[in-house]
């Protein structure tokens, strides 16, 4: 047990039972959509988290890199989805999981990796991605290279065609609920489509996945969707809160940061979290929850402090500033905040462990991170 004052600063804070209780809210919206679980952990990264993320338990899970694959499977988790499109080069590291006996379910969208996949010595377990309207990576449900892709997976002895996935990212383009449920329901359609394909084609398709938080909360039903792999949750992030993914008092993650410096000129105090502490990338510019680069909070109750919002950076620097004449006395130089993140993937993404919350506002426990691929 530790105090705050005790931490270099810039750090990554998770509060437990802000994340306890998130992990918790997404358990039972899985059960109540009548599907399976399958949390991302490319923001997490984490096996502390994955474990709360199933209840304390080590339970099925989604990755976005081998390293990550290799870390989890080195802690024990043997049930793992690496949705990222696969390449030959990679195929190597995870069959090292799988002839260990793990399950890295690897996701095609072409037939030159099909094919690839189909000739390695394996085994693998492999799911055909389905684009769902992201225009990112997937193919349609009715492009005929999707039997083409599945024929050639199952004629290889060493692949087990699971099965279809996609993701709804473009989600996190819709302006309001209304548009995420649209989404959704379009996410759905063409994975229980594609699955229908492959069915009437006695193609076997056992698993069909779907998933991003925004969609996994306002969902209206997964009729026909056997999983969800929603992952930001766990964490959340301002712009979670301004689609109503979560409140901006359930965010688990947050960057504490010191005052280095009072522009009492030009009404600025300048933290020592920049770019690189807090990331560059603004997802809620041109929304009206625009939250600059981070909401500025009390670093011991985690209240925000007034409209404090850190408005522009730099690879070291955090510019904070406010429509009102800043709290000076409050924050003297040295003072210690939290940073709400505009978006905790990218956030997280620098740092190497969580210092983990207490109810006290102590830090009680460390957690590493995996990072690189």
């Amino acid at each position: 047990m530790s105090s705050l004052k005790q931490v270099q600063t810039p750090a990554l804070l998770l509060d437990r039972a802000c994340l306890e209780a998130n992990a918790a809210r997404m358990r039972q919206r899985a059960e109540q959509l009548g599907v399976k679980l399958r949390p991302h952990m490319k923001t997490a990264k984490c096996d502390e988290i994955a474990r709360v993320a199933h209840g304390g338990v080590q339970g099925p899970i989604t990755v976005a890199t081998i390293n990550e694959a290799e870390f989890f499977f080195a802690q024990g988790y043997q049930d793992m989805l690496y949705a990222v499109c696969v390449v030959p080069q990679k195929l190597d590291r995870i069959a090292a999981i799988t002839t260990q006996g793990g399950r890295l379910s690897v996701i095609v969208d072409s037939i030159t990796a099909a094919r690839a996949v189909a000739a390695h010595q394996g085994p693998h377990t492999v799911l055909i991605e389905i684009d769902c309207g992201e225009n990112r990576t997937g193919i349609r449900p009715d492009d005929p290279a999707l039997l083409d892709i599945a024929k050639a997976l199952t004629a290889s002895p060493s692949c087990t065609l699971l099965g279809v996935l996609t993701h709804g990212g473009h989600s996190y383009s819709a302006q309001d609920i209304p548009g995420i449920v649209q989404v959704a329901e379009a996410e759905r359609m063409a994975a229980v489509q594609a699955a229908q394909i492959l069915r009437e084609a006695e193609l076997s398709c056992e698993v069909v996945s779907v998933g991003s938080t925004p969609t996994a909360m306002h969902a209206a039903h997964l009729e026909g969707v056997t999983e969800m792999r929603p992952g930001v949750y766990l964490l959340g992030d301002l712009f979670q809160a301004g689609v109503k993914s979560c409140g901006s008092d359930q965010i688990a993650a947050t960057v504490l940061a010191s005052v280095i410096s009072h522009r009492r000129d030009s009404n600025r105090l300048v933290v020592d979290a920049g770019g690189l502490a807090l990331s560059k990338d603004r997802s809620t510019a041109g929304r009206p929850f625009d939250s600059g680069y981070g909401w500025v909070l009390d670093a011991k109750t985690g209240l925000r402090i007034g409209d404090l919002q850190v408005r522009s950076v730099h690879q070291e620097h955090g510019e904070v500033t406010s429509e009102r004449p800043l709290p000076w006395d409050r924050l003297p130089i040295g003072a210690l905040v939290r940073i709400q993140p505009n978006h905790i993937c990218m956030t997280a993404a620098m740092y190497d462990r969580y210092h983990v919350i207490g109810s006290d506002g102590q830090v009680e426990a460390t957690w590493p991170r995996t990072n690189g691929w």
